[in-house]
């Protein structure tokens, strides 16, 4: 049984992503683990945020979003009849990879991402990065905004 590391957080409902399981689970026999970053909106990375002092911190509420995309990604892969769990992660999407690569020995790492000029991930250069510090394939799976939103 082939092992699946799914590393996403934006794109973790995305058709793109349903069709790559899909896919795999096609091809023969695959158990999946999801991780999920859980990374801070970006108006709450570059500074002050307008909800600052009201409620949840920036940790908390990007903490909350990334689990709630991750159950209903779960629930969504499992009904194609994926075998999934999976978990959110440390905000440093490379971190979390590498927590959940402990726990879960994978046969390849998927990275999920909005599409090129709208993934921060991508200016960060993160399938790269992944390819430097795993010894199994990492290979880049960018989100069709356009087929998701017509689904």
């Amino acid at each position: 049984m082939q092992r699946c590391l799914i590393v996403a957080n934006q794109t973790l409902a995305t058709e793109t992503l349903c069709r790559a399981v899909h896919e795999r689970i096609t091809a023969g026999p695959h158990e999946f683990f999801l991780v999920a970053p859980a990374t801070p909106a970006a108006d709450e990375v570059d500074g002050p945020s307008a909800y600052a002092g009201l409620g949840p911190s920036a940790t908390d509420r990007a903490y909350a979003l990334a689990r709630q995309r991750l159950d209903r990604a779960l629930d969504r892969l499992r009904d194609l009849g994926a075998t999934v769990d999976g978990e959110v992660g440390d905000p440093d999407a490379v971190q979390a990879v590498r927590a959940a690569l402990r726990h879960f020995p994978a046969d390849e790492v998927v990275v999920s991402t909005l599409p090129s000029g709208l993934s921060q991930w991508l200016r960060r250069d993160l399938p790269a990065r992944l390819r430097k510090g795993c010894d199994i394939p990492v290979s880049h799976l960018p989100a069709d905004i356009t087929a998701d939103a017509r689904a």
